[in-house]
């Protein structure tokens, strides 16, 4: 279990989880403490997160034929280490049928967009049926004989992270076929602020599920009632839903993820940065994928190498197996520097545009579309309008997602 401790406004965590998705590049943060005068230290209660509070939900497992819907940060954390929730449901004997895999799967290892396949996890013989393949809700006969379906993934709060769409299927299909769905919450490490252009009804998908800002400012567990409450299930519908929330939590709090909660998001940098050059997962720019650095930087071979004095050549590696930009020297910036921010920027992206030496390269149109929600904010950034001015059109957006949002905040 992590320990937290703060000063002031400060807060730092000791972690000694590991992430099991992989080698964690050089890039991630270290475990770190701080010693400070005796005076100044106030200690605060560790964040406790919904999985590792078992007695709150374990008497709703038992004698129940349940499902999982995992993958690697669904964790319980200890002193040293962590075990995993699946791990530790069939050690309590109880009575875990199956594993539902998202995106990337269930260890974690498969690229952003890859298909996932169906298969048997090889540490419990478990059967694993992929979310992220031919199908991407549950079906009737999938759910058949079980009792109760168990959510428990880390979202990182950006509207594009697939997990929150994954969430919305599963409680759609388990509504369907009067199955109830337990959620246990985890923390938001962008829950601090809500920014970003919303998704329009014409342009939903996977990518986006409602109409909601990039940026929600929520946890899973607060979306999830959301989702229930303001009917956005198909038909109308409602799931049976119990949330399990989290404690000693704030969402102001700076949040470090000690499992990387995807391939291509290996540290608090990238996760922080992921809503602002998640954008230019709709370009043809690379946003870092193919290093070690994926979502610290940008760059590509048509930009103005005369406008940048850094570059790097993304090359295959764990996580992103054809990189945009494969093995061609790409001009940009280096942004690994970056203080945490609080909004979503587009100064980055004004920035390819305005330097691209052929701006027909730049828009992936569909893809980009599909990742901002809106066809508008390409028209923006091409006709030339600042960020200032594109971010104002926004806010009326964003003040009714806000007053929305009130109804289901938690913490």
């Amino acid at each position: 279990m992590p320990f937290l401790y703060g000063i002031k406004n400060t807060v730092f965590i000791w972690f000694l989880a590991l992430s099991s998705c992989g080698n964690q590049p050089k890039t991630d943060r270290a475990p770190v403490q701080t010693t400070v005068a005796k005076e100044e230290a106030a200690v605060v209660k560790p964040i406790l997160v919904a999985a590792n509070q078992t007695e709150k939900y374990i008497h709703l497992l038992k004698g129940k034929s349940i499902a999982i819907v995992a993958n690697q940060t669904s964790v319980i954390f200890k002193k040293e280490g962590h075990t995993h929730l699946v791990d530790s449901l069939l050690a309590l004997e109880i009575d875990v049928k199956k594993v539902f895999a998202p995106e990337h799967g269930f260890r974690g290892r498969a690229d952003a967009g890859e298909k996932v396949k169906d298969g048997t996890d090889i540490n419990t013989g478990l059967p694993l049926i992929s979310l992220h393949g031919k199908t991407r809700k549950p079906s009737a006969e999938q759910l058949k004989g079980l009792d109760l379906v168990v959510f428990d993934i880390q979202d990182v709060g950006v509207r594009f992270y697939t997990y929150i769409a994954t969430m919305q299927l599963v409680m759609e299909a388990c509504a369907e076929n009067n199955i109830p769905v337990l959620v246990l919450d985890r923390p938001n490490p962008n829950a601090h602020y809500v920014d970003g252009p919303t998704m329009k009804a014409e342009n939903t998908g996977f990518l986006g599920m409602t109409e909601i800002p990039l940026v929600y400012g929520m946890t899973i567990g607060e979306y999830a009632k959301m989702i229930n409450e303001e009917e956005w299930l198909e038909g109308n519908k409602k799931a049976a839903l119990t949330v399990i929330p989290l404690e000693n939590w704030t969402r102001d709090l700076d949040y470090h993820l000690p499992i990387r909660p995807s391939p291509n998001l290996p540290n608090d940098v990238a996760i922080n940065l992921y809503p602002s050059l998640g954008l230019f997962e709709g370009t043809n720019i690379n946003a870092g994928r193919g290093t070690e650095f994926q979502f610290q930087r940008y760059g590509a071979s048509f930009l103005d190498s005369t406008q940048y004095s850094f570059s790097y050549t993304p090359q295959p590696n764990f996580g992103s197996k054809t990189p945009k930009e494969q093995g061609k020297v790409s001009f940009g910036k280096d942004l690994a520097e970056i203080p945490r921010m609080s909004e979503v920027s587009l100064v980055w992206l004004l920035d390819a545009y305005k330097n691209a030496t052929d701006k027909s390269l730049v828009f992936n149109t569909s893809g980009f579309t599909k990742h901002a929600g809106t066809k508008i904010l390409q028209q923006q950034i091409e006709s030339g309008l600042s960020e200032e001015e594109i971010k104002a059109t926004w806010q009326d957006d964003i003040a009714k997602f806000k007053k929305v949002r009130a109804k289901y905040l938690m913490y």
